[in-house]
Order: structure tokens, then C-alpha cells, then sequence
């Protein structure tokens, strides 16, 4: 079992920006892609970026390509997700997701593993 710890949500501004870490612990993180989802209120669960276990591989959703950037520490068991000139369309609750992923990293399903979410809220 390995259990996912997000942090670094919180309230800003438009334009502003924030680092969201997820900490892995317990069974072996070797291995494993991760993920960032996110949910806002009344809608589905999507996809925002994902990178493979060597970190050489990344993808992101559109809406957040150029503005979001995902990194992983491997000693550390990291995963960061540094969120430049957000936007109100952009607050959600984030989730971090890891797992064996060998088919496409973009579908939540793939993930095994799930951590508790951090709120991410931009005021206009």
C-alpha cells in the first residue's frame, strides 16, 4: 500500500502562482508514474498532468500547458506540481495519483493509489 500526502493548496489571486508537493510513503515508489487531478464543484474529476517514473516523460492537459509544470524527486518520494498565472478557472480540489500506469496516464482509473486532495482556490 503506499499512501499519497498533498500540500501546498490554498487562496491567491489571479496571476499568482503555488507549488503543490505530494509526499509518498509506505510500500515502494519505484516504479511508479504520477499523476495530478483535479475536481471542481459539480464537475468530473480531470485530468491536469502526469510524468513517468524517470521524470523524462511529461503530459498535461491543455488548459494548464505552459502555465503548470510537473517534477518528481525520486529520493525523496516527491511529486510537485508548480502552477504559474492561475486562474479562476483553475480552483478545484487537486489530487496526486500514482501507480504501475502502462497504458495512457490521462485517465484516472489507470491510478491506483489516491491521496486526500488540497484545495486550490484563485479569487479574480
Amino acid at each position: 500500500q503506499v499512501q499519497l500526502v498533498e500540500s501546498g493548496g490554498g487562496l491567491v489571486q489571479a496571476g499568482d502562482s503555488l507549488r503543490l508537493s505530494c509526499a509518498a510513503s509506505g510500500r515502494t515508489f519505484i516504479g511508479y508514474a504520477m499523476g495530478w487531478f483535479r475536481q471542481a464543484p459539480g464537475k468530473e474529476r480531470e485530468f491536469v498532468a502526469a510524468i513517468n517514473w524517470s521524470g523524462t516523460m511529461t503530459y498535461y492537459a491543455d488548459s494548464v500547458k505552459g502555465r503548470f509544470t510537473i517534477s518528481r524527486d525520486n529520493a525523496k518520494s516527491t511529486v510537485y506540481l508548480q502552477m504559474n498565472s492561475l486562474k479562476p478557472d483553475d480552483t478545484a480540489v487537486y489530487y496526486c495519483a500514482g501507480g504501475p500506469v502502462i497504458g495512457p496516464k490521462q485517465v484516472p482509473s489507470a491510478y491506483n493509489y489516491w491521496g486526500q486532495g488540497t484545495q486550490v482556490t484563485v479569487s479574480s
